[in-house]
């Protein structure tokens, strides 16, 4: 399993975010994951690659985009590769066994949690919802067998207990079959 490096950089400027895209994507070859106004009319560039490429993005997204106008920033080398098609909402699932849920208040907090998550337990991302139509939240679902679930959830929740950023989450040990159908 190859891991990967995610960054990001969120402005609360529209303006900035995309000045600052522009200069990240031709600085070093990455490839952008997202890069969109989300709410509260902020703008986000979330970005993968290797260790050194993503960094260098990063460092000039910052400059260009005016430190002022940032408001968060992720670098997280050796991520989960489960991470990117739960963003890109390309997961596929076959069976929901037990269903957690991680909402957070920014969108860093989230890719960090279920990045730990995925690192503690071996659980599936099912879909990773990154602050656009959530007011500036985010969050994700996973499932697994329900003890790999609660290790997970755990790892998670731990990962950002410091941060303050952690709105709710929720264990549901087997999912009613219509749901199931809805979430896949």
């Amino acid at each position: 399993m190859e891991l990967i490096t995610i960054g990001l950089l969120e402005f609360n400027s529209i303006a900035a975010g995309i000045q600052a895209a522009d200069v990240m994507v031709k600085k070093a070859p990455i490839t952008l994951l997202q890069v969109a106004p989300v709410c509260p009319g902020k703008f986000i560039v979330l970005i993968y690659g290797d260790v050194s490429s993503v960094d260098s993005s990063l460092k000039a997204g910052i400059e260009e985009g005016r430190e002022t106008y940032l408001v968060d920033k992720l670098f997280l080398p050796n991520a989960h590769p489960y991470l990117i098609p739960a963003i890109t909402g390309t997961t596929v699932i076959k069976e929901i066994k037990s269903l957690a849920v991680i909402e957070t208040f920014s969108v860093a907090s989230c890719i960090v949690s279920a990045d730990a998550a995925c690192k503690e337990a071996p659980v599936e991302l099912i879909l990773m919802r990154l602050a656009c139509g959530l007011g500036g939240k985010a969050y994700f679902t996973m499932t697994g067998e329900l003890p790999d679930i609660e290790a997970a959830y755990q790892a998670s929740l731990k990962s950002i207990a410091n941060d303050g950023l952690l709105v709710n989450g929720v264990i549901i040990p087997s999912p009613h079959i219509e749901l199931n159908e809805k979430m896949l």
